[in-house]
């Protein structure tokens, strides 16, 4: 029996296939989050704490899967057909009221923003400039262009955004908003800035903001100012090779260069553990994933790593799935270098993603040791010692930053 790690990993690179006793159809993503997630969020019911799982259910590789979720009498159980005998309780996290309510310009809100496990993800700006070359350049595992426009609105006014933040914060309970976009004509910084400092002013969020990376580093002051809690900075390959069969766009706009100067200045700015570097797990060799992990760590981010999913629809719509028994050597470093650089995870509230193993998921990985008990414990008490901290940064303040001209912070050149 897997412990919960495990499964995690496992359903993550499995999938899952739905059993004709359920009707979850209406729950699936129709939506295929830029390369990350296109299935069902599933809570799985663990002992240490709730797990939510975004699940592969539509990819071609899930007809093979060895699990089936199963209902009975209103309860979902998710099952091993390799061992009839191990069952595991699970939840489906109901479908928002909010996503049925439009905004005051007539959006559906389903369309603005949507849940990814705990927190509300926003894409803001146009198609991913990669997507429009001739030929194209956009991530090769990348369903932004399928995506935006589509399933979900192309244009997004700030006050849709603000009004969806609202209702989500009402009745979902979020305590975060994630902003991300792709590669855009006028800047991700610019296109971001509106949004933070009217969610900082009339929602009260804790912000977050993952775009292409800006060579004027300066700007990242503005942006801190505004508002933004968190920048992630989704590179994909710590390989240079790898980044540039699978990422032309962003290999010959940016290279590692740009989004390596970039995540270390807001790390030195900001401290330990305020953001993360993003790479894409099993397509890389595992030991450049490695090198890739301790890299952010030693920068004093946390790595946000995904496990490779081919979504219908992206150029290695064909690729294979990663080995599960790689995947679980991959997390289990990321916990053991979060710890060996002391990172803080975990620590905000109610935070949880559902469409990759979180850095502290993957704690039952790692074997005891007395490093790894004095770590967790450094971790519980940061995490009650930060709880004020986090609740002063999601109350609603003014913000007397211009989100349009950033000029002020341009620093002369030497």
């Amino acid at each position: 029996m897997r412990n919960e790690a495990e499964l995690e990993i496992e359903l993550f690179c499995k999938g899952v296939r739905l059993d004709p006793s359920t009707d979850l159809k209406s729950y699936v993503s129709s939506r295929t989050r830029a390369g990350l997630g296109s299935g069902l969020d599933i809570i799985l019911l663990g002992n240490r704490k709730k797990r939510y799982i975004n699940v592969p259910v539509n990819e071609e590789f899930v007809k093979n899967s060895p699990f089936r979720i199963m209902e009975a009498f209103g309860r979902y159980t998710l099952t091993d057909d390799r061992d009839p005998h191990l069952k595991y309780v699970i939840d489906i996290p109901p479908l928002p009221e909010w996503y049925k309510k439009k905004t005051s310009s007539g959006k559906l809100m389903s369309r603005v923003g949507v849940l990814q496990g705990t927190y509300l993800g926003v894409y803001i700006g146009d198609i991913c400039s990669f997507w429009k070359t001739t030929p194209k350049t956009a991530c090769k595992f990348c369903t932004t262009g399928v995506n935006v426009g589509k399933s979900e609105d192309l244009e997004k006014r700030v006050d849709d955004v603000v009004e969806t933040a609202i209702a989500a914060k009402e009745e979902s309970g979020i305590t975060f908003i994630h902003f991300n976009s792709g590669e855009q004509e006028k800047g991700g910084l610019e296109t971001a800035a509106p949004y933070v400092k009217a969610i900082k002013e009339r929602v009260g969020l804790l912000v977050g903001v993952q775009v292409t990376p800006s060579k004027d580093l300066w700007k990242y002051d503005w942006l801190i100012d505004l508002g933004v809690d968190h920048f992630s900075f989704c590179y994909e390959f710590q390989n240079p090779e790898y980044l540039k069969k699978y990422c032309p766009g962003k290999f010959e706009a940016f290279g590692h260069k740009t989004f390596f100067d970039a995540m270390e200045y807001v790390a030195k700015k900001m401290g330990k553990g305020r953001n993360s570097g993003e790479i894409i797990a099993g397509i890389e060799p595992i030991e450049d994933t490695f090198k890739a992990i301790d890299y952010i760590t030693a920068s004093g981010c946390f790595p946000t790593v995904c496990i490779f999913r081919p979504l219908v629809g992206a150029e290695l719509e064909d690729y294979p799935t990663p080995k599960y028994e790689d995947m679980v050597l991959v997390m289990r470093h990321m916990y053991e270098s979060c710890m060996k650089n002391n990172i803080p995870i975990g620590l905000a509230p109610n935070i949880e993603v559902s469409l990759i193993v979180n850095p502290d998921d993957a704690v039952e990985l790692s074997p005891p040791s007395i490093k790894k008990y004095f770590y967790e414990l450094r971790r519980k008490f940061f995490k009650i010692a930060a709880l004020p901290l986090f609740l002063s940064k999601m109350k609603k303040r003014k913000i007397s930053v211009d989100a349009f001209d950033p000029s002020p912070y341009k620093k002369s050149p030497l």
